[in-house]
């Protein structure tokens, strides 16, 4: 019993702090510099959208206002299966630059992508999505990455709006320590995905994404690292979105652990020497699908070993899920008390999250399309 509370607690403890710490040292004892120039390669926005006509017109808006040579970009716009006014919206505003690509029946956001990125003939495939808005520099601040022979992929920054009435500030601080990790990641080395709604790949780099294929956005560039280049994270480059609900949240969470599941089914190598970065995409990815079961197994083991010192730390889990459970069942007061209860409870959220996406993917759920 023990050795299972041992266990649990130092695989809990390194997935949460020992891989962020250990990034942090890494990143100032061999920070590896990307050589950036102002380069403007041609770029293709390549963009896969279902019934997306709320929010299409601010987007195409956006596209069209990016600070980048308009000679030099084109804007594919995938509809799959759309049945709004979608396909209508684009096919008002198509052009030279802008191309839509239609497609009566409904084959998921992956199949959409391969049809733009086989139309498209830029030298640098930009992916995006629907509802983020990106900044008008994004583009040259992007590329200038490439100009560095080794590297593959570029992936932006998003930046997480104020948070309104409904929302849930502990997803905010969430993604915000997510980025430190992708920041340091790609000081070292490679980072383990990208941002979906915003990164960009060497054409020639890219490879089809299977039929159902959830992370698009981490799918691709690990396959960039197994080509040997670099997949590196790019602050200066940014997009903008609102911090959903918690509820709308916590499905999206379910579908991206639900998707790391789906990646180590659609490509084996990862678990292998084939992967350059697997030491990092098992501490960044795997150990988190894990760690809930962690959580419960130091849970049962403390309540089960009869000494003064497993008691304690039962004690202070109690403690912890108290706090988790003032901010799901109520608001909590002083200041001080509200932000630990939302940390807490972002925490157990995030954990009961992998559960679900582990349930699902052992009963064969299946998405087809993820927004």
């Amino acid at each position: 019993m023990k050795c299972l509370f041992w266990g649990s607690a130092l695989l809990i403890v390194y997935a949460f702090v020992g891989y962020p710490g250990l990034l942090f040292l890494r990143s100032r004892w061999r920070a590896r510099a990307v050589r950036k120039s102002p380069i403007l390669p041609s770029v293709s926005v390549v963009m896969a959208v279902h019934n997306e006509a709320r929010v299409l017109p601010a987007k195409l808006n956006n596209l069209a206002e990016l600070d980048y040579p308009a000679d030099q970009l084109e804007i594919i716009v995938t509809s799959d299966g759309s049945s709004d006014q979608t396909e209508n919206i684009v096919a008002a505003r198509a052009s030279e630059r802008l191309r839509l690509v239609a497609f009566p029946q409904r084959e998921g956001k992956a199949c959409a992508l391969n049809r733009g990125v086989r139309v498209a003939q830029g030298e640098i495939v930009l992916f995006t999505d629907a509802r983020q808005l990106i900044a008008p520099d994004a583009i040259r601040h992007l590329v200038a990455n490439l100009a560095d022979a080794s590297v593959g992929c570029v992936s932006g920054e998003l930046i997480l709006g104020e948070l309104g009435a409904g929302s849930s500030k502990g997803f905010g601080l969430y993604w915000s320590l997510e980025k430190k990790i992708r920041q340091w990641e790609s000081l070292t080395g490679s980072v383990i995905g990208a941002t979906g709604a915003l990164y960009a790949i060497r054409k020639d780099l890219l490879v089809p994404l299977p039929a159902g294929t959830i992370l698009d956005d981490v799918y691709l560039p690990l396959y960039v690292t197994r080509q040997g280049q670099r997949v590196v994270f790019e602050p200066k480059a940014r997009v903008y979105d609102q911090v959903a609900p918690s509820q709308r949240e916590f499905r999206r969470k379910v579908r991206t652990l639900f998707g790391n599941y789906q990646l180590v089914q659609l490509a084996p190598w990862l678990l292998t020497t084939s992967n350059p970065v697997l030491w990092d995409y098992i501490s960044h990815k795997l150990l988190r699908l894990i760690a809930p079961f962690g959580l419960v197994a130091l849970l049962v083991s403390s309540l089960l070993i009869r000494s003064s010192f497993y008691q304690a730390v039962l004690a202070l889990q109690v403690v912890f899920y108290a706090f988790a459970a003032l901010t799901i069942f109520g608001r909590p007061r002083p200041a001080i008390i509200a932000r630990l209860a939302e940390g807490a409870a972002t925490f157990l959220v995030l954990n009961a999250a992998a559960v679900v996406a582990f349930y699902f993917f052992l009963s064969g759920k299946r998405e087809v399309w993820v927004r």
